[in-house]
């Protein structure tokens, strides 16, 4: 295994050897496990590491932390913590456990276990593998339910038969790492998929569990393959049983992946886009405004992920018109376009073929996104302005003027506000 640690970045390969340390001083054994060992073995990229540990993962992580001086979340219920390093990197500590779900789709019931009874608990074979991260032990991978054969092999397979009745977002899980790795889901477990679909388990999950399984699935390179997938299996039922998969959906999200593209490469500066939402709202297309509103509320989307939606459904037509002409003010670009998320235009630029639409989009972002004035309420008191509405109306003059390339700087706004002054 040594070779694999090595293709890690420095600073996990540091925090692997200062968690070997906590191990011997605190006498728990430490196991790197899960998707960032199957991701090692694979040489596919992975910039966070899941640590399982035989004995008590809090009081582990905390001394972890004091050796890394990084900050620490703990949940004291499931035993499990969450060091945040320096870079914005995350290790994950939990206690090695032992689960039992009293009825399909619960929340398991949690219990410490050995490090076999974690692996055994896990969702797929290739998941379910260990290896010592102690310096001082053969670093042999710990593998009891045939995980490596099955990655060089390209399967995906459960490790029993009741793994989709017990926890159905594994079907989701399941979809997604095939499409990602390119493998093929193991024929019986193909057939218990299929049965569990059939038998609506889905529909059984909590929505807000199956919202993060769906943020998770859009979040991938390609989210249309995956999506495709879940729909010719019948699958996409949890999200509405009238959405339908096809063409027109793959041209929308290859349109969105290089709209994506260009504004990542262009931007760089700027906020980091949710694109799974912009995604989310495409995969909505189809379906009436108040079906669209009955998925947002059962899948429990945050505030700010509806209101970035619905924002795009609401004002669309309306936008796309008065931004399709040829000859737009700036001042209506800004007004139209400042009030929306990223996300909301980036999905408006996707399916939006017009040029001077997409023109007037350009310039929005390298112009007049978050253009701000020099000038401030303490310039109009000076000029005996007192606070109230002709503040508003002076400002609003101001910032046209400024979108227009009439005023440049503080000190051309300061001539215009003094004009502006003496004129009322």
């Amino acid at each position: 295994m040594r070779k694999y640690f090595k293709k890690l970045p420095r600073e996990l390969r540091e925090v692997i050897s200062q968690a070997s340390q906590v191990s011997q001083e605190t006498r728990m054994p430490a196991y790197l496990v899960g998707g960032c060992l199957r991701d090692l073995i694979l040489g596919v990229k992975n910039l966070d590491l899941d640590i399982a540990i035989e004995g008590n993962g809090i009081i582990f992580a905390q001394n972890l932390a004091q050796k890394l001086k990084s900050r620490l979340k703990t949940h004291e219920r499931f035993g499990t913590a969450i060091l945040i390093l320096s870079d914005g990197l995350k290790v994950d500590i939990a206690t090695t456990r032992q689960e039992k779900y009293p009825y399909s789709a619960a929340l398991p019931v949690v219990n410490s276990g050995s490090l076999k009874e974690d692996l055994k608990r896990r969702d797929f074979t290739i998941n379910a593998m260990a290896v010592s991260i102690a310096v001082d032990k053969e670093q042999k991978i710990i593998d009891p339910f045939g995980g490596q054969d099955d990655l060089s092999s390209g399967r995906i397979r459960i490790l029993h038969n009741l793994s989709f009745k017990d926890d159905p977002t594994r079907i989701l899980r399941a979809i997604r790492f095939s499409q990602r790795f390119d493998f093929k889901i193991e024929p019986k477990t193909l057939l218990l998929l299929k049965e569990a679909i059939s038998d609506g388990l889905l529909d059984k999950v909590n929505p807000h569990r199956m919202h993060d399984e769906l943020i998770l699935m859009l979040k991938e390179q390609n989210p249309f393959r995956p999506i495709k997938e879940l729909d010719d299996l019948g699958a996409l039922s949890f999200i509405s049983t009238k959405l339908k998969i096809g063409k027109s959906t793959q041209a929308l999200f290859k349109s969105i992946s290089k709209e994506i593209a260009w504004f990542v490469k262009n931007f760089p500066a700027r906020r980091q886009l949710d694109t799974w939402l912009v995604y989310f709202a495409a995969l909505l297309a189809p379906l009436t405004w108040l079906e669209i509103k009955l998925i947002i509320y059962r899948l429990g989307l945050r505030k700010g992920e509806q209101k970035r939606v619905t924002s795009y459904y609401r004002g669309r037509k309306k936008l796309i018109s008065s931004l399709s002409k040829k000859q737009v003010a700036p001042e209506q670009i800004f007004l139209l376009l400042e009030p929306l998320s990223y996300e909301t235009i980036i999905l408006l630029s996707a399916t939006t073929p017009n040029k001077n639409f997409k023109k007037y989009l350009a310039d929005f972002f390298e112009i007049y996104n978050g253009m701000r004035l020099c000038i401030s309420g303490h310039d109009l008191g000076g000029l005996g302005v007192l606070p109230g509405p002709e503040y508003q109306k002076i400002f609003a003059k101001v910032l046209t003027a400024k979108l227009n390339g009439q005023v440049r700087n503080r000190q051309t706004e300061l001539a215009l506000i003094r004009k502006l002054v003496q004129a009322t």
